[in-house]
């Protein structure tokens, strides 16, 4: 196992989000060495200019938080993203689409976006909370029907977050075929270790600083 940090993609996505939250979160992502940060898609040039030479990597967020924009603007989201300097993209999954069967339709929403931004890592985020359990294998089934590189659990800001249960279940059911990105609630060292050891190869969280120094106290937001 890699050291914890390295697994933590320091977020800020909150809409009160200010140009000096992100310098914040930058500077926190480059002194504690954790793997990106997780920004709005308005701050991916200010952050890519603030991490340069730093290994942190930039990812930004598409079709968020509610997945159900087209998918021409998904795309264009991402493609401009790309081109200001994003090097990881996290899409919202058209939950919709999935829950009416519209399978196919969900699959190349997902298609377009991962071709228009080439090699950089996609993760699809399939908000666990608003799926049942048939749903979440399914919506499993078209990240890897349509190549994505992660599947993410959560944006923080429906009704629910990562559960350890969804962890499992996500890695029993993908094996090795993709990734997957617990993200939502994980606000201390032993839930985000725990979250690890069930199968996550990376950590969404606003508290990265309070996980990686085991200070407790400091609990962060939910995205």
């Amino acid at each position: 196992m890699k050291p914890l940090n390295q697994y933590i993609d320091h977020t800020i996505l909150a809409a009160k989000a200010t140009e000096a939250d992100i310098k914040h979160v930058c500077s926190e992502a480059v002194t504690f060495g954790f793997y990106a940060v997780c920004i709005p898609p308005y701050y991916v040039n200010t952050a890519k200019n603030l991490l340069q030479g730093s290994p942190v990597k930039v990812c930004t967020v598409i079709g968020f938080p509610l997945g159900n924009t087209t998918t021409a603007a998904k795309v264009f989201e991402a493609k401009t993203a790309i081109e200001n300097g994003a090097d990881e993209i996290d899409m919202v999954l058209n939950i919709g689409l999935l829950k009416s069967g519209a399978l196919k339709a969900a699959t190349e929403d997902i298609k377009r976006v991962k071709a228009v931004i080439g090699n950089h890592p996609l993760k699809v985020i399939v908000e666990i909370s608003e799926l049942s359990e048939d749903e979440l294998l399914k919506a499993c089934e078209v990240c890897l029907e349509a190549q994505a590189d992660f599947i993410k659990t959560s944006t923080g800001f429906s009704k629910g977050n990562a559960t350890i249960q969804a962890v499992k279940f996500i890695r029993k059911t993908v094996n090795n075929q993709a990734k997957i990105k617990a993200s939502g609630g994980i606000k201390d060292y032993e839930t985000a270790l725990a979250f690890v050891q069930a199968g996550a190869d990376r950590i969404g969280t606003s508290s990265g600083v309070a996980i990686v120094t085991k200070n407790n106290t400091n609990t962060g937001q939910n995205y």
